[in-house]
C-alpha cells in the first residue's frame, strides 16, 4: 500500500514538474499568470475612482456605458477575428499549402482584413440591435461620427491582430495567449468607460498615443455634450496610419523570416 502511494506521488510529481518546465520555458504563459488579475484590478479601480468623483455623471451612465461596450467590441472583434482567421490556417495545417500557392502574403493580409470586417459587422451589428430592443439605447443615434469611430477602432484592432499573428508564427502556439493579452492591455488606458482625465499623468501620456483613447473621448463628447470633436478624430486617424503600417510591416517581415528559415511547415496543431 505504501509503495502504491509512493508510486502515485511520483507520477503526480512528474506531471507537476512537466508543467513547471513548460511554464519556465514559455514567457507568454508566465505573463498570463499575473496579467489578468492585474488588468482587472486596474480597470475596475479606475472605474471606481471615476464614479466617486463624478456622481452627477450617473444619470447618463447607462447609455454611455452600453455604447462604450459596443464600440470596444468593434476593436476586440476586429483584432480577434483577424487572429482567428490566421490561427485556423495553422490548426488545419494549411499554412504551408497557402505559401506554396500563388497567393502573396500581402493578399493573405487583405483577405484576413475582409474576413475580420464581415465577422465584426455581424457580431457587433447584432448586439447593437439587441441593445435597442432590450435597453432602448441606440448607437446609431450618433449618426456619421459612429462610422468614423467604427473605422478607427477596427483598424487599430487589425494592427494588433497582425502583430499577434506574426508573433505566433515566430514563437509558436505558446504565444496564442498574446492575442487576448494584447487587446485588453490597452483597455484601461483607452478610457473605454471613463475619461482619460481620471488616469495618472504618466498613463495619460500613454493614452495619448492610442487611437482608441481619442475615439472614446470623442464618443463621450457626442453622447454627453452633443459635440463632434474633429481634433480627436484627426488624432485617431494619424495614429492609426502609423499603427496599421507598423502592423503590416511586422507581419510581412516575420512571414519572410519564417519562409527563409523553414518555420512555416513546423507549425501545426
Amino acid at each position: 500500500m505504501t509503495r502504491a502511494v509512493a508510486l502515485s506521488l511520483r507520477r503526480i510529481g512528474a506531471m507537476v514538474l512537466r508543467h513547471y518546465y513548460l511554464m519556465r520555458g514559455s514567457w507568454p504563459r508566465l505573463l498570463d499568470l499575473i496579467y489578468w488579475p492585474t488588468l482587472q484590478m486596474c480597470l475596475w479601480g479606475f472605474i471606481t475612482m471615476f464614479f466617486q468623483t463624478h456622481s452627477n455623471w450617473l444619470a447618463q451612465a447607462a447609455g454611455v456605458l452600453i455604447s462604450a461596450v459596443l464600440l470596444w467590441d468593434v476593436m476586440f472583434r476586429g483584432q480577434i477575428s483577424l487572429f482567428l482567421s490566421f490561427l485556423e490556417e495553422i490548426w488545419s495545417r494549411n499554412l504551408g499549402h497557402l505559401f506554396v500557392s500563388p497567393l502573396r502574403p500581402s493578399e493573405l493580409v487583405v483577405a484576413m482584413l475582409l474576413v475580420s470586417l464581415i465577422r465584426t459587422l455581424i457580431g457587433v451589428g447584432g448586439a447593437a440591435i439587441l441593445a435597442v430592443l432590450l435597453f432602448e439605447v441606440s448607437v446609431f443615434d450618433m449618426g456619421l461620427p459612429l462610422v468614423a469611430f467604427f473605422v478607427n477602432l477596427i483598424v487599430m484592432g487589425w494592427s494588433l491582430g497582425l502583430v499577434v499573428s506574426g508573433l505566433v508564427l515566430r514563437y509558436g502556439q505558446g504565444a496564442e495567449s498574446l492575442a487576448w493579452a494584447a487587446i485588453f492591455l490597452v483597455q484601461p488606458v483607452s478610457g473605454v468607460y471613463y475619461p482619460i482625465s481620471i488616469l495618472p499623468d504618466w498613463l495619460r501620456a500613454i493614452a495619448g498615443a492610442l487611437p482608441s483613447a481619442h475615439v472614446f473621448e470623442g464618443m463621450r463628447a457626442v453622447i454627453i455634450d452633443n459635440t463632434f470633436r474633429a481634433d480627436l478624430l484627426f488624432n485617431a486617424i494619424a495614429l492609426n496610419v502609423v499603427y496599421v503600417a507598423a502592423g503590416v510591416f511586422i507581419f510581412l517581415a516575420i512571414v519572410r523570416h519564417a519562409r527563409v528559415h523553414g518555420q512555416i511547415l513546423q507549425i501545426g496543431e
